[in-house]
């Protein structure tokens, strides 16, 4: 049994669910690994079934019927976690983007550091980014010094998605009321455990570009961080 279990979403993830998931099983400290699919057309779920058979009560899956958003499949995920008593949660994208060799630096920060949310921070350091262009680069550092100018959150990358979450975090914020559905979708949450008052430590580490799949960034999941900062912002301000 393992008290920690990693949430990866997946959509059109074929060519890297296996090794991700390996690579996620060949830590020192025992991880689950929960398998979150919106029903992806490569069938991604079937590789995960079939992983299954050689990870027995280690590796889970739960499907979902459609790809509606990165906050809606962490959630749900979430929700399974707290349901099966894990203590520590963790956010890791599938496409090695975020460095399986890292949770256990986000694991401590929890566990022995007295963090109540660990975040995997490109910016805490520098900028830890490779394989990026340069206009990439300055879109994501930009959006960040946004997001802290209008929010006022120390954390320096409010949009990273490799994130470790204390359970109690979870149980905390209210999460049938995340509103968000792409990356601001990791700057409310961040900002919500802020709000109600939990350490949130920044572990540097680097960030890698995928190699294999495609992007699913895009112009309105931009938008709706741009624009639903400040509607966080002014929502935390009346509610007060």
């Amino acid at each position: 049994m393992s008290n920690a279990v990693v949430i990866i979403p997946t959509y059109n993830e074929i060519e890297n669910i296996e090794p991700i998931i390996k690579a996620v099983f060949s830590q020192q400290k025992t991880f689950h690994v929960l398998i979150v699919d919106d029903n992806s057309p490569d069938h991604t779920a079937e590789k995960v079934k079939a992983l299954q058979v050689e990870f027995p009560n280690q590796l889970f899956l739960l499907e979902r019927n459609e790809k509606n958003g990165l906050g809606v499949a962490y959630i749900a995920g979430f929700k399974w976690a707290l349901k099966h008593a894990y203590d520590y949660i963790f956010e890791m994208d599938a496409d090695f983007s975020h460095n399986p060799n890292d949770l256990i630096k986000l694991y401590n920060a929890c566990a022995n550091d007295g963090a109540d949310v660990s975040v995997g921070s490109r910016y805490v350091k520098g900028i830890t980014v490779v394989n990026w262009p340069m206009s990439r680069i300055l879109l994501s550092y930009g959006a960040s010094k946004y997001v802290r100018l209008i929010t006022q959150m120390k954390v320096k990358d409010s949009t990273a998605g490799f994130v470790c979450y204390k359970r109690n975090v979870l149980e905390t914020i209210d999460l049938d009321k995340i509103k968000f559905v792409g990356y601001a979708f990791q700057i409310e949450m961040k900002f919500k455990a802020t709000l109600k008052g939990f350490r949130i430590k920044e572990i540097p580490v680097i960030f890698k570009d995928r190699e294999k799949g495609k992007s699913k960034m895009s112009g309105s999941i931009i938008s709706e961080a741009i624009f639903g900062v400040i509607n966080l912002k002014l929502k935390s301000l009346f509610n007060k």
